[in-house]
Parts: structure tokens; C-alpha cells; sequence
């Protein structure tokens, strides 16, 4: 299909024809350039616009637009804002050679009317700086600010690009509008098709990049926000007055996460009990690690209340069935009460792995489990049983969540296990490890086992006498 030679078009605005529409031709008159049409009449095909490339051929920044605004198979469309019946807009030709639309408005009112997705950029007609806003006309601008109906454009249009058009006399006021928001500017003295064609895109494109750069910072502030929350949730031990020491290894499933469905805490009472606990919720999502950490400040709360054992995990199981989003949801947890003198303690199992004993001079092994009750959540009416356990002079107590145990063991698929993980634990203990040194190597060596990183949470918790 022949394309037209580029040649000068009045626009008429709409007070001038009557109401606008989305027709080129409905709102604008036609002066012919001397020889305009001639290598249509003819029958040959005259040059695209230079700068452009032939029609019919498929174009990176085409393709780009129409992801934003709409599709392009009916080519550009402009939205013309100005009240000025001088306003010189020239024809021109999209990215594929198809003539561009233009819907004029004489103030905001039609503007916002006329404003739909499929609008690419919109050309603010600056009334000349004297003239100050016109509140009948539909802005809002204060009196006498000179940019108010700027203002307002962009106000109205977060998404559009915005391309300013004022006299060269104006050069200051138009730099000013860039500053504001506007994407560029352009003089009436020198319009014409190729300027502005460019302009347009130019200021097409930087919308896109300054809409992309916004995307991008607020999803890093996000991002700093939730690593600030996340941090702000991980427990601080409470353990001043005791002889204990304390360590812990937290490693969430989640990409990018700091705190996954694990969760534990460990706090001293007045009387001199050190209480530890680790759980784990269902899941792997936000609303897993909400619940974890609603539980464990809950576990804290009525630990400082003096409950313990049955009636402290009944108590915990009330809380997670009015906070879980669904009824399927369950949390495992473990739950040790070590005496003043730290040589005995209690010992809770609500369906979570037995925690992992070694004493002076012994080979660590696991804690019985056979005595502990169902996962939290799971039956109305559970009970707890707390069962007494011997620690003696010198021991070290860790206690952990099943994604220590439930890596695989090269490419195959058998798992480590619980007695895995105790045959691994009891090398690094042999090697002389001991605390944070001991948890990281244990950790290290099964994720290597894993062949990468684990893909469920992660939780150690690490208690010395010596």
C-alpha cells in the first residue's frame, strides 16, 4: 500500500469543529504541499519518512508500546491538550509506516474523557506564560502558576508520557516542565513531522524507563523493608544468669527470604529454668513464616506466665487454630525445660523430630520419642506428655527441624535421615567442633550430601554445659 509524502496539517480543535473523536481527519484541515500526493496519482509508492523503517516490517519498540498501552494494529494514537486555535501539528507516521491518530482536547475535562489505554503520548499545548489558569476550563492549577495545567496532566496521566509544546520565547518555562515530569518539550517555531515523530518516541521510551526505574527502586525499598521486618522477628536468646551456651544455624527454603516456617526461641525464667523450643509450620510461604513467628512470641509469652509442658502446647494449639488461614494447617514443636542446676529436663514432643544428646565422653544419641503427642493442630483434643530426661555434668543438646534430616544423599532418592545426621554429627563433635562452628559444618556437609541447596527451612538450635 502506497504511503503518503509527509505534508503540513492544521489541527482544528474542538471548538473550532465541534466535538472531537478519534478520527485524524475529523479534526483537522489539510493544506497540500505543492506536489503533495503526486507519486500516489501516479500509482507509485513514495518513501517512508526518513528516519523509519518501510511498513510491514516488525519493530522492537512497536512491539514494546503495544505491551504498555494497548495493541498497535491500528497505529499511534496522540492526545492533543491546548485551547490554542493556532496550534500547528504536523501528519505523521508510526514505527510501520501507518499514519498517526490524534484526538484533540480543549482542557481537562474532554482530556480525561479522551484518555484511554490505547493513547501513546499526549501533547500539552502551553497557553503563552501570561496567561494565567483558566478554573472554568477544568484545571486546577492555583492562579498564576504558570505550570498548574502541567501539573494536572500528569496528575491524570501516571502512565503516559507527556511532550510540552510552547513558544521559543518561552525556553525557560518549557526546561521548567521538564523538571515537573514532562518527557521532553518542543518549540512551535520549529514543528514539523520528523521533529516531532522523534520526539514522540523519545519521550515514548523514557516513560517506559522512568516507569521501569520507579518499579525497580520501590521493589528494592520493599525488599529492604521486609529483610528489616524479617530480621526485626528473629528471636534474641534470653539467657542472662545461665551457664548454658547458646547457638543456632536459621536457614530459610525461600529464595531471598530471612525467615521461613522454623521458628525457635530460647528464654530464662526467674527461677532459673532455661526453656528452648523449635517448631515448624506446614509450608513454605509468608503466611507459614507469620504463623512461626506468632507462635514462638506466643511460646515466650506464656513460658514468662509460668506454663509448661501439656498445658503450655494445649494453649499454643488454641492460638494456631484461630491464626492458620486454613484448617489442613499444623506445626510440630519441641519443647525442653532445663533445670536451675542443669543436670535434668523435660522434654515435649508435639510430632517433631527427637532432639540429639551427647554427654562427656559418649557418642551423641537421639532422645526416645515414642512418648510424644500428634502435631499441633491436628486433633481437638490432644495431650502432651512431658517425660523426664538425665542430662548429667556435661552434655550438648541440639535440637532441629526435619529439613536437616530430609536432604537426599546423592542422586538418588534415599534420605539422610535421623540417623545419618547423627553419624554426621558425631564426626564434626570428633573433629573438635563445637556451637556456631558445629551447626555451620553440620549444615554445609548436608546441603553437599543434597548435591545444592535445600529446599525446605532450616533450623538448628545448639545448648552447652561444660
Amino acid at each position: 500500500m502506497p504511503v503518503p509524502v509527509p505534508h503540513q496539517r492544521t489541527v482544528v480543535l474542538p471548538h473550532q469543529a465541534g466535538p472531537a473523536d478519534d478520527a485524524c481527519a475529523d479534526t483537522a484541515r489539510v493544506a497540500d504541499a505543492p506536489g503533495a500526493g503526486d507519486a500516489t496519482a501516479q500509482g507509485t509508492s513514495a518513501p517512508a519518512p526518513q528516519g523509519f523503517p518501510e511498513p510491514g516490517q516488525p519493530q522492537a519498540a512497536e512491539q514494546r508500546l503495544s505491551a504498555d498501552h494497548g495493541p498497535l494494529h491500528q497505529g499511534l494514537t496522540l492526545l492533543l491538550i491546548g485551547e490554542d486555535p493556532n496550534s500547528h501539528v504536523p501528519e505523521m507516521w508510526d514505527w510501520a509506516g501507518r499514519k498517526v491518530r490524534l484526538r484533540t482536547a480543549r482542557n481537562l475535562t474532554e482530556a480525561e474523557r479522551l484518555l484511554t489505554d490505547d493513547v501513546h503520548c499526549i501533547l500539552l499545548d502551553l497557553p503563552p506564560a501570561e496567561r494565567t489558569t483558566d478554573r472554568d476550563s477544568g484545571e486546577t492549577g492555583a492562579p498564576g502558576d504558570e505550570l498548574g495545567m502541567l501539573r494536572d496532566v500528569l496528575r491524570m496521566a501516571t502512565s503516559h508520557a507527556v511532550l510540552v509544546l510552547t513558544y521559543e520565547t518561552d525556553a525557560e518555562r518549557a526546561a521548567d516542565a521538564v523538571r515537573v515530569g514532562a518527557q521532553d518539550y518542543l518549540f512551535r517555531d520549529e514543528l514539523d513531522g520528523a521533529v516531532l515523530s522523534r520526539a514522540v518516541r523519545y519521550a515514548v521510551e523514557r516513560k517506559r524507563a522512568d516507569l521501569a526505574q520507579r518499579q525497580l527502586t520501590e521493589s528494592r525499598m520493599l525488599a529492604q523493608e521486609n529483610a528489616r521486618l524479617e530480621r526485626g522477628l528473629l528471636p534474641t536468646p534470653l539467657l542472662d544468669g545461665s551457664d548454658l551456651r547458646f547457638a543456632a544455624c536459621y536457614r530459610p527454603g525461600r529464595s531471598r527470604a530471612l525467615l521461613g516456617g522454623d521458628f525457635y526461641d530460647t528464654v530464662r525464667t526467674p527461677d532459673g529454668t532455661v526453656h528452648a523450643m523449635i517448631g515448624d509450620v506446614c509450608g513454605h510461604g509468608p503466611d507459614e513464616a507469620a504463623l512461626g513467628v506468632e507462635l514462638r512470641i506466643a511460646w515466650r509469652a506464656l513460658t514468662f506466665a509460668g506454663l509448661c509442658g501439656d498445658e503450655l502446647l494445649a494453649t499454643l494449639q488454641k492460638v494456631l487454630e484461630h491464626e492458620r488461614a486454613d484448617d489442613e494447617i499444623f506445626a510440630t514443636l519441641c519443647t525442653v525445660d532445663i533445670s536451675a542446676d542443669g543436670r535434668r529436663a523435660g522434654l515435649c514432643l508435639a510430632g517433631h523430630p527427637a532432639p540429639l544428646l551427647a554427654r562427656a565422653g559418649e557418642d551423641p544419641q537421639l532422645l526416645p520419642y515414642e512418648f510424644g503427642g500428634p502435631a499441633l493442630g491436628l486433633l481437638p483434643h490432644a495431650r502432651w506428655p512431658r517425660r523426664q530426661v538425665e542430662l548429667g555434668g556435661a552434655w550438648s543438646l541440639m535440637m532441629y527441624t526435619d529439613g536437616l534430616i530430609e536432604g537426599r544423599i546423592g542422586k538418588g532418592n534415599q534420605r539422610l535421615g535421623q540417623e545419618g545426621m547423627t553419624e554426621l554429627v558425631s564426626r564434626q563433635m570428633a573433629a573438635g567442633l563445637s556451637g556456631e562452628e558445629l551447626l555451620d559444618a553440620s549444615v554445609r556437609e548436608v546441603r553437599d550430601l543434597n548435591g545444592g541447596e535445600l529446599t525446605d527451612d532450616v533450623a538448628v538450635l545448639l545448648l552447652d554445659r561444660r
